[in-house]
């Protein structure tokens, strides 16, 4: 179902875009590094996140780690993890493969400028064996994000 999500969501607003699939895990960044011939730093890591009652996506570099300082006063709170079942019943996608693609209920999405410094991130497509490749600017755009500060 989530990659079916991502593939109607790419269809609608990005069709010239592919979904990679692979025969091996990309859950999580080394995996998805490795088999997609990159840096770690290049996979575009999607968290999900909450601060009070509002839920949240982060889109970073896999390398990057959040601050919490930076959290708390760009999002007004101290943020804590959605577990793996919030995660797949508001995003839509399983854990190691949320992207902000296609979600389930519409949520926020914000991404770090920790992923401006490369031309092209490889983030998950909604399963933990699919992916693709993108310009961080085009991806906050395809999801209406909002750049922020947030990681170390």
């Amino acid at each position: 179902m989530s990659l079916e999500s991502v593939r109607a969501f790419l269809a609608q607003n990005a069709p010239d875009i592919e979904i990679i699939e692979m025969d091996v895990s990309t859950a999580t960044v080394a995996q998805a590094a490795e088999a997609h011939g990159v840096g770690p730093e290049r996979i575009a890591k999607t968290l999900s996140l909450r601060v009070g009652d509002k839920s949240f996506l982060v889109v970073t570099s896999g390398t990057a780690r959040l601050d919490n300082r930076k959290v708390k006063a760009a999002f007004g709170g101290k943020a804590s993890m959605l577990n793996a079942e919030e995660v797949q019943a508001l995003t839509g996608h399983p854990v190691g493969g949320v992207c902000p693609f296609g979600l389930a209920t519409p949520l926020p999405v914000y991404c770090d400028i920790s992923l401006k410094s490369f031309d092209e991130v490889v983030p998950a497509a909604g399963a933990i064996h699919t992916a693709l490749r993108i310009d961080p600017q085009r991806m906050a755009d395809l999801v209406a994000a909002e750049w922020v500060d947030v990681c170390q």
